[in-house]
This record gives structure tokens, sequence and C-alpha cells, in this order.
């Protein structure tokens, strides 16, 4: 396993987003399986573990912590806080409030079995939010010790600038794949520019660059493939350039087209790292793996040219993934 810094944290070049042992992709493991995995990864070098109180809610913080409890002085450990109220947190003043952030700070440290968190990330930041007073809060958590660090989820490049004034943040947390590179245009940019790591989730498009689903497969009851557009019958087919673009430079490199997604991903930027999820003993393997492919400058230089040529068709929205009906909906407008 390699290590990078977000900002001055230093954590696996490869970490692992921890939601889909508890939601989010169809049936879930049990939790003693769920926690022998977390703890697979951890022995093959993985030291950055990502959660959230509303996967569940509030189950997977619950798994995270007592799966690294033996271990957690070791790793970073990071969890997010919604603007909206979870179950049980409703209270006058407003999630996005200082006593509704205090109180979900909490709650999560007491799920995960710690005195402090990492990285706390706010899951998502309504446009008209006051970004600064929460930068504020922040900071006054990190001076208590409560946390380490604080980032962000989703936000634009005038809210990474508003609150990275107040208190640093240390990272934003947001979709970026090979299939998904908006972010490149101007927030990657931002973070380089301003010492902020970026953590990538989804970084294989939920599972699509794999390969291992064509425009026949069933999705079921909690799994977000049900409602991303890119799982549409008909898109997966107009996507298939790209993975047979992967899959031509995998095979000549002897690796899988997972691996070349997250390789291209660390050779592209320094600072960007993914929290693939990983529910097998494979995938964990397989993914973690790719920390140690090294692409050179001419392999690069050709997956870029090859990519500007392809169309993606379909994406993964809040909006969509909303109507799964298994996460409460976030109105990020006010």
């Amino acid at each position: 396993m390699k290590y990078r810094k977000l900002r001055d944290i230093e954590v696996s070049a490869i970490g692992m987003g921890c939601m889909g042992f508890s939601h989010g992709y169809g049936e879930i493991p049990k939790e003693e399986e769920s926690i022998r995995l977390i703890r697979k990864a951890y022995d093959l070098g993985c030291t950055l573990f990502d959660t959230a109180e509303a996967y569940g809610p509030y189950i997977n913080e619950e798994l995270v912590g007592k799966a690294l409890k033996p271990f957690r002085d070791k790793v970073i450990l990071t969890t997010k806080f919604v603007p909206v109220f979870q179950k049980g947190q409703e209270i006058p003043e407003g999630k996005l409030s200082k006593k509704g952030i205090t109180n979900a700070l909490n709650d999560s440290l007491k799920r995960l079995q710690t005195d402090y968190i990492d990285i706390y990330y706010e899951h998502r930041v309504p446009l008209e939010s006051n970004v600064e007073e929460v930068a504020i809060w922040m900071g006054e958590f990190i001076k208590e010790g409560k946390i380490r660090a604080w980032g962000q989820s989703q936000s634009t490049v005038e809210q990474i600038r508003k609150a990275h004034a107040v208190t640093p943040l240390t990272a934003i947390q947001s979709e970026y794949s090979i299939m998904e590179r908006m972010f490149e245009k101007d927030v990657i940019p931002t973070c380089k520019e301003l010492n902020i790591g970026f953590v990538a989730f989804s970084p294989m498009a939920s599972g699509f660059l794999s390969g291992k689903y064509d425009k026949n497969t069933q999705y079921k009851g909690d799994d977000v493939r049900r409602v991303i557009t890119r799982f549409n019958p008909e898109n997966v087919e107009k996507n298939q350039p790209l993975l047979d673009l992967l899959q031509t430079i995998a095979d000549k490199k002897g690796i899988t087209k997972a691996q070349l997604s997250l390789a291209w991903m660390l050779h592209k930027y320094p600072h960007v790292v993914p929290i693939p999820g990983m529910r097998k003993d494979e995938r964990i393997i397989e993914n973690l793996g790719a920390s140690e492919v090294v692409l050179n400058d001419e392999e690069f230089n050709n997956i870029e040219t090859e990519l500007n040529k392809i169309t993606i068709y379909g994406n993964r929205t809040d909006e969509d993934i909303h109507k799964l009906g298994t996460v409460k909906a976030m109105d990020l407008t006010n």
C-alpha cells in the first residue's frame, strides 16, 4: 500500500467507503462478516475508513465503530453530518445550528466508540447556508479535541473558499470517477491550490466500471442502481465503448478494469484519494492492490486522449437516489 496526504493527515492511497455494509447496494452482509471485511482491509494496509450518520441511518457508524475499535488509534476515521434532521434529532434551533451540529457530533462519537473523529464532513452543503458560521463551529470542535479536521461534501468552489478562509478545510468528499468528471473543472484544481485533499466517493461509478453488470442485470430493494441513470439498460449499452477502452488497456497491463480506473485517478492527481466500497475478499484485494499499479505517461496520455472521444450517458444524482425511498431528501437550495 502506498500513502498520501489529505492536507497534513496521512492516509492510505485508497480508502474504504463503508456505506454498502448497511445500505445502498442490495442485500447486506451479516454484521460479523462486515466487521471481518473491514478488518481485512486494515490488515492489507488501508488506513482510511469512511461512514456517515445518514447511512442506515446511524447503524453504519455503530458497525464501523465496532470494527475499528481494536486499532482505532492507527486509522483515520471520517464521518459526516447531514444538514437535515435524522430520526430523533429534531430541535427548534434547526440542524444547521451550533446546537444541532454539536448534538450530531456527540452522538456520532458515541456510536463510533471514540473520543475524536479525524475528519468531520458536512454531508452536502445547502446553497444558501452560512458556511462561514459552520466553519467557526468546526474550529471550536477542533480546539476542544472532538475532531482533528473538517471537510465538506459536494460543495461548490465558492463554498469551499468561504469556509476555508475561516477554518482551513482538510478534505472535500465528492463524487469522482472516470465516468463522472465534473469536478475536474474547478473543485479539484481549487483543492490543489489551497492544499485541500479530495476524497472521491463512488470512484467505481457504483460498480459500473468493474464491467460486471449488463443491460439485463436486475436490481432489487435498497439498491441505488435501481435509480442511477447510468444503469438504465439503454445507457449500459451506450457506455460500452468506455468499458471496451478500459478492458483493452487493462489486458495489456495484466490488471482489471477496476484497478485501471483507480490507478488513472491516482496518477492524475496526487491529492485525490478514492474510497471504493468493497464487500467481498476479492474486491478488497483487487481495489487496494490498485495503489501499486503504475501508469507511465504514455499510457496515461493514451487514456486521456481516448476518453475525450467518448460520450458518457447517465449519471448519479441525489435527486434520483431519493426516489429509492431509503434516504431522506435534502433541500439544498435554502
